[in-house]
């Protein structure tokens, strides 16, 4: 995991992971966490809840979309890496499947969220653009 000051300023657009903990007996909290990192075999989560390295998650990915949100549900991952941050933690999750990738079906959902944030950083570059200290805007 690279240095969370630097890698990971800001979240993936529109991205959400959802799992649940057990709390007691009978209760379960449902958890939600920020994504910063998403590749092919893992992923990058930012919570207040502890996990240790080696833990097991099953969670799932939600993305926002405007009509119909992406879910690539049934996801478990190991926790390979933990970093404290503030009062969070940042954790790099390593999908568990077959060759350390998740299983066919959900592989093509991950693939078409990968895909989305693709297009989404592409327009957000854009639309902020590179910024020159000196430049001034003509009239």
């Amino acid at each position: 995991m690279q240095n969370p000051e630097t890698a990971f300023q800001t979240a993936l657009p529109d991205l959400l992971a959802r799992f649940a903990l057990r709390k007691g007996l009978f209760r379960k909290e449902l958890v939600e966490a920020r994504v910063f990192d998403l590749s092919q075999f893992s992923c990058v989560l930012k919570t207040d809840k502890v996990f240790e390295p080696g833990d097991t998650l099953s969670f799932e990915l939600e993305m926002a979309m405007p009509f119909e949100n992406i879910e690539a549900k049934g996801l478990s991952g190991l926790i390979t890496e933990r970093r404290k941050y503030c009062s969070n933690f940042f954790y790099a999750v390593d999908f568990i499947g077959n060759n350390f990738q998740p299983k066919a079906e959900k592989s093509e959902q991950l693939e078409r969220i990968r895909e989305v944030l693709d297009r989404k950083k592409s327009l957000l570059s854009r639309r902020e653009g590179p910024s020159q200290p000196g430049m001034r805007a003509s009239a």
